[in-house]
């Protein structure tokens, strides 16, 4: 075998090796993201679920898909540690700044993916209420920029209107007279309301959704609408792990509405 022709073979040995590679590897990401999810949004194991998630981005580490499942993961595992201790804060404290370090990845990643937004603004929103979101406006500010971002990216986004909703909602406490040279002036709960019932018209057995919406109606008096979701809660399926506590809410505010 002359020299050119050697070349040629080991040139397309090279290709067929390299090919097997990537093929190998995709495979085993797109494994690794399947059981992420299930994990994720089907058993809610989250520290199991952080674990694939965080072994497949090794192997696609500009994977915008998998910065903002990560980060998510985080939020997850945040929300459900204890918070009694001062070191207990501090390592919840700890964990939503990782979700947001993983969310601001994404939106690095493609700054046109609105799934990136969404979870930078949900990270965000933690630590604000983790520290207290008057002594942190800018952090509130923020959040409402990427959730707007993230509506205007993609408007069938219903987790951004749920947050968006949630943002209006708890920003809303204070009066509008504290809030305005603040520059939160734009919060009010009728925008609270129009986004919930936004997320709810795009995801509609969502507990969390309906029993937020339920919560504000109740603020602003309309007890009957407020009823038609909580009522509506009984039968809808299980699709987060806090659901059967979600469903106790519901049922305890059913009751309290008996006479209104």
């Amino acid at each position: 075998m002359n020299t050119k022709r050697l070349i040629v073979y080991f040139f397309l040995l090279f290709v067929f090796f390299s090919y097997c590679y990537t093929q190998n590897n995709n495979t085993k990401l797109e494994q690794l993201i399947s059981e992420g999810d299930y994990f994720a949004e089907k058993t809610f194991e989250n520290e199991k679920a952080l674990e694939k998630y965080l072994e497949a981005i090794k192997l696609s580490p500009k994977n915008y898909e998998l910065y903002w499942r990560i980060s998510r993961c985080y939020v997850d595992i945040g929300e459900h540690l204890p918070a009694n201790t001062q070191e207990e804060k501090n390592k919840q404290e700890a964990i939503y700044k990782k979700a947001y370090l993983y969310a601001d990845s994404a939106v690095k990643v493609n700054s046109k993916g609105s799934m990136g937004y969404t979870r930078r603004a949900i990270a965000n929103g933690r630590i604000a209420l983790f520290k207290g979101i008057w002594d942190n406006v800018s952090l509130v500010k923020q959040t409402k920029s990427d959730l707007d971002k993230a509506i205007e990216l993609d408007p069938t986004n219903a987790t951004a209107y749920y947050v968006l909703g949630r943002t209006h909602s708890k920003v809303s406490e204070k009066s509008k007279i504290i809030r305005w040279p603040l520059g939160l002036g734009w919060a009010n709960m009728d925008d609270a309301i129009k986004n919930y019932e936004k997320a709810i018209s795009l995801r509609p057995d969502f507990i969390m959704y309906r029993l937020d919406a339920a919560r504000a109606y109740i603020e602003l008096g309309d007890y009957q609408r407020a009823r038609q979701h909580l009522t509506a809660i009984e039968t809808l399926p299980t699709q987060d792990e806090d659901d059967d506590r979600f469903r106790r809410e519901a049922a305890e505010l059913l009751i309290s509405l008996k006479n209104k």
